[in-house]
């Protein structure tokens, strides 16, 4: 087998691609929230609070930059073992940040821009350093999700800068399609492209919380690391072109023992389930008792998708 086929392209397409989607997803979602507080600013004939807003977004992406680097770079100075622990523990977070994440969203879209409205109302009434924080709060939470998805998705994957690369790549997509849809040169039907994204990185983080329990079996945290599930290694070449899109994207690999196949398939069931009830169609129901001016339907599109102004 060439090296190209071992380690070469189609590895790093994986690690990007993965790495990427996460940047466009959670970098979409920031986009929304900013959009959100320039169009209501602007609106509201207050445009002097514009730079409060920048300087609020500067310094969230400035924390996650931050927060990223301490967290990675802590893990490259401590023994293979211990790096081992570290990387299980950090993919273990990765999970539940992307399972509240997709979770959360799913929820909070109905509400979200009618909440940093209010919020956005007030800290204008207070103050540009009240717009400050409220912009960093707003974009640093979802920065800071990322920064700890993303060290466990990179120690997972062990691709070094090629999972951040395409973290990059992914944020960048996003920026230029949050510009285009306020400028209103672009519509995306948001509620789709959170349906699907939500589904496939469920299934991303079905595969870190794998490679976590295979790492923690590894330190003996988790019994099992002798009992495997299946062994088709004879049959399945890790370093062909599917080997490793599955590996990069998935994290799957040939041998996996009991447990993490056990933890792969109950996450994969029980997260997967509520994500689809939760993003089922609201259905209306005629109330005849109720006229038509008084009665208030349920809502059937996230009020992301609609005009954030």
């Amino acid at each position: 087998m060439s090296s190209l086929a071992a380690g070469g392209a189609p590895s790093i397409f994986a690690q990007m691609f993965g790495s990427g989607l996460i940047g466009l997803r959670e970098g979409l979602e920031t986009g929304i929230v900013v959009m959100i507080l320039i169009a209501y600013v602007v609106k509201s004939d207050r445009r002097d609070a514009l730079k409060w807003i920048w300087a609020g977004v500067a310094a969230a992406v400035a924390m996650v930059v931050v927060v990223f680097l301490i967290i990675h770079l802590g893990t490259s100075t401590v023994s293979t073992l211990t790096a081992e622990l570290i990387a299980g523990l950090a993919s273990l977070v990765a999970v539940a940040i992307v399972t509240f994440m997709v979770l959360w969203m799913s929820k909070a879209s109905a509400h979200i821009s009618a909440d940093l409205k209010d919020e956005m109302s007030n800290a204008l009434i207070t103050g540009g350093l009240s717009v400050l924080g409220l912009a960093f709060l707003a974009v640093g939470r979802e920065g800071f999700e990322t920064a700890l998805l993303m060290v466990g998705y990179a120690e997972s994957v062990s691709g070094g800068l090629w999972p951040l690369l395409g973290l990059l790549l992914g944020i960048v997509v996003a920026v230029v399609i949050s510009v285009l849809l306020y400028r209103g040169a672009v519509r995306l039907n948001f509620h789709t492209f959170f349906l699907y994204t939500g589904i496939f990185l469920i299934f991303v983080a079905a595969g870190i919380l794998a490679y976590g329990v295979r790492a923690l079996q590894t330190v003996g945290w988790l019994p099992g690391s002798n009992t495997l599930a299946f062994d088709i290694s004879e049959h399945y070449d890790q370093s062909s072109w599917y080997g490793t899109v599955l590996a990069g994207i998935f994290n799957f690999r040939p041998d996996p023992t009991v447990l993490q196949v056990v933890a792969w398939c109950l996450y994969v069931a029980i997260v997967l389930t509520f994500f689809l009830r939760a993003n089922r169609p609201k259905r209306t129901t005629a109330t005849p008792s109720k006229s038509p001016a008084t009665e208030t339907p349920a809502p059937t599109t996230p009020a992301s998708e609609r005009n954030p102004g």
